[in-house]
């Protein structure tokens, strides 16, 4: 300890003499409204940057180049993060872990094995906590500003499943490469033009072979600019509403005229396409019932358990199911019914009661299980094959609408935020 104050006292000391020109060991390199961005965090992020860049085997842009678009994605974030800290909006560590775990899952890892893996490609676990910690307080900042305000209609549903039946689109897919030259809201005449060149001058290279990638990285406005402008496979449903005529029309390697819209001009490639299919959609339907203890000050999970499992024992012996849970569920709504949930599809019930619901054979009754609402006795009744076709459809077609108007909404949110707020970037530091 002794040894630590002495060090971080020589540290202060050796500070407090040097020159004034050392601070540009570490210099501002932008002011964003009441905060800054330091060099030493540019040079870190634009490190990662560049690393994943050639990684993915994608040309290089000039470092000035990648530094600019660097700094300003960590703009647009800050301005983020300090509207979210405005909010009240915060992750408590048990979201932290409960995310960190559910990503860990899906890579068919353990958490320990995660962050092992983590580690052995140079990244700490704690900079992949403090990331994820960013994108969660960022989804949920943008959830509460735009997601609330996205309505999709019958009629807006409707009329998409007609116009794509009749061209037989649905089930079609492509994967997208997305330029965005901006343009502010109050931009003048001049300013649009100057944008309307830019983006003509960039179609007119990308048709001559210009990689779309280095291109995206060195112009592109948009959020996808770091990743190659590459926005993913889209099937037909999935794609901007503002782009969806003109890609239905695309072959694959054509680049599109710019767009234009509010946000400025769009630039499409067609990278890829491949078609879906468009046959029946199969779900299992279950008639199911349960028995729910909830935990609370008298009731430990110990004691939840010891109950079901005295419960389970009875019914084994004889007592009826349907009688013991009206007498000893906590679930009111479905205790009346005698712990009928009646029919349930893939999706209607809490992932930990729907995994154990599928492992049940009929009239079979589980051990206890978990989930947020208690503990749980699960028995199964009865299981159907319906063809749900389109009903899935329409649930398909109504969340790639809502999807799609979330990301217009999206990059128009964000570019307001960023015109309107203080910023001041010291060029001569790039």
């Amino acid at each position: 300890m002794q040894k630590l104050l002495l060090t971080l006292l020589c540290c202060s000391l050796f500070t407090s003499i040097l020159p004034a020109h050392a601070e540009s060991l570490d210099r501002i390199v932008a002011v964003v409204e009441d905060d800054v961005i330091l060099d030493s965090e540019l040079q870190r992020e634009s490190a990662m940057i560049e690393q994943r860049i050639k990684a993915g085997k994608s040309e290089m842009p000039p470092m000035s180049v990648l530094r600019r678009q660097v700094l300003e994605r960590m703009i647009v974030d800050k301005l983020q993060r300090q509207l979210a800290e405005k909010a009240g909006i915060n992750v408590t560590e048990e979201m932290l872990t409960s995310s960190a775990t559910d990503i860990a899952r899906r890579n068919n890892m353990t958490l320990k094995q995660f962050r092992e893996e983590l580690e052995g490609q140079g990244m700490t676990y704690e900079s992949f906590l403090a990331n994820l910690r960013n994108e969660i307080i960022i989804n949920q900042l943008r959830g509460r500003e735009i997601g609330g305000r996205v309505k999709v209609t019958d009629r807006e549903v409707e009329h998409y499943m007609e116009t794509q039946e009749k061209v037989g689109e649905i089930g079609q897919q492509y994967h997208l490469g997305h330029i965005l030259i901006a343009v502010k809201e109050a931009a003048s005449s001049s300013d649009i033009q100057k944008a309307k060149s830019k983006a003509d001058a960039l179609v007119e290279k990308l048709r001559a072979g210009a990689d779309f990638s280095e291109t995206a990285i060195s112009n592109s406005n948009d959020d996808n600019a770091l990743k190659g402008g590459d926005l993913g496979w889209r099937a037909t449903n999935d794609v901007p509403s503002l782009f969806v005529d003109i890609v239905s029309k695309m072959r694959k390697g054509d680049v599109s005229e710019p767009i234009r819209s509010a946000s400025g001009f769009h630039i499409i490639k067609v990278l890829d396409t491949k078609g879906g299919i468009d046959g029946e959609h199969i779900i299992t339907k279950t008639k199911v019932r349960h028995i729910l203890i909830k935990t609370n000050e008298l009731v430990d999970d110990a004691e939840a358990k010891k109950r079901l499992l005295a419960l389970k024992a009875r019914i084994a012996e004889g007592d009826d199911f349907g009688a013991l849970a009206r007498a000893h569920s906590d679930d009111k709504g479905s205790a009346i019914k005698g712990g009928s949930l009646d029919w349930v599809g893939p999706g209607d019930l809490v992932k930990e009661f729907e995994e154990t619901m599928n492992q049940l054979t009929i009239n079979e009754i589980s051990q206890p299980v978990q989930t947020q609402f208690g503990w749980h006795l699960i028995q199964v009744l009865e299981r159907q094959n319906k063809d749900n076709s389109a009903e899935y459809k329409k649930n398909l077609v109504k969340d790639a609408i809502r999807k799609r108007k979330i990301e217009e909404e999206t990059e128009l949110w964000l570019r307001r935020l960023r015109d309107e707020a203080f910023v001041e970037i010291y060029e001569d530091r790039l």
